[in-house]
């Protein structure tokens, strides 16, 4: 439906610019004059403040992307409305991009789905820690040999979670799940006061005052009262779906926008899918990823 809607071209730039401007005045980026040109044929305006050029994706997620709005915005519709996500080798298949492009698109609107917020999680939480990755004995033999010469547990990344009692989750990808770094994702997330549900793992022993702590034991039961941690472990659970089944194979360099994917669709899950299309196009300005940047950090990963 969104590839058809957004074919034409002028249609597609209406409906950006109206939503991203709501009183219907284009303003310049840079200067914030609404005193401009418009040059049609290019579909840019001309800034009569400081003389610059600007279109609608400047300041944004898609700014200096040669790809147009027709398949940008089809694109944004598609991984807002995929329950398990959607994969770049899809994306390209409809919309008639290379596949390394549409990898690309994919992840410059992660970045859109970024919350940002510092608002932090209170009232009953539930706290617990996953282990993400393939089996190191399916690996081609030279990756299995990074793998093991880079982690403890050699193909597997470790992602911390935090989920409020029917709310929002937190989730973040941690160099060990150790007390060093469990106590402190959970002290920047977690109002104090809070009542944080885990389970028995030695980590989260002995939290800053201020917490309430209850945990269970999975050796002799998952669930005892209130206390279990099945909604975060459920989280987990569409998490490693949608890893395994739609991503296939996720570098672990990029493995925190992948989570950051999933705790988005899991926070707005009473959402429509028009919803979460309005809400990620609200969230798109003042973001920027270059291609060089998510490259760069591939070889570092690869060499470090």
């Amino acid at each position: 439906m969104a590839i058809q809607y957004f074919a034409d071209l002028d249609r597609a730039q209406e409906f950006l610019t109206r939503f991203r401007w709501s009183d219907g005045k284009p303003t310049c980026p840079r200067c914030q004059s609404q005193e401009h040109s418009y040059i049609s044929t290019r579909r840019i305006w001309k800034c009569k403040g400081c003389k610059k050029q600007f279109s609608v994706k400047t300041g944004t997620i898609l700014e200096d992307s040669p790809i147009g709005l027709d398949k940008w915005l089809p694109a944004v519709w598609m991984i807002c409305g995929c329950k398990n996500g959607i994969s770049s080798y899809e994306i390209g298949r409809d919309l008639g991009v290379s596949q390394k492009t549409a990898w690309f698109m994919l992840h410059r609107i992660r970045v859109a789905m970024q919350s940002g917020t510092i608002e932090k999680l209170s009232g009953e939480v539930e706290a617990d820690e996953t282990f993400v990755g393939g089996k190191i004995a399916n690996m081609h033999r030279a990756r299995r040999t990074r793998a093991q010469m880079k982690s403890q547990k050699g193909d597997k990344a470790i992602v911390l979670g935090l989920l409020q009692r029917d709310g929002h989750v937190r989730a973040a990808v941690a160099p060990s799940r150790r007390k060093h770094h469990v106590q402190p994702h959970i002290t920047a997330n977690v109002e104090p006061g809070s009542t944080l549900y885990t389970d028995d793992w030695k980590a989260y022993e002995d939290l800053p005052e201020g917490f309430t702590h209850e945990f269970v034991n999975h050796l002799e039961t998952y669930v005892k009262g209130r206390v279990h941690t099945n909604g975060i472990e459920n989280f987990w659970s569409l998490l490693k779906r949608t890893l395994k089944g739609t991503y296939v194979s996720v570098d672990p360099v990029h493995l925190q926008a992948y989570v950051d994917e999933q705790a988005y669709r899991f926070n707005n899950r009473e959402f429509e899918d028009a919803d979460r299309f309005v809400n990620v196009l609200s969230q798109i300005a003042g973001k920027r990823l270059k291609f060089k940047e998510l490259i760069t950090k591939e070889l570092d990963s690869r060499m470090g």
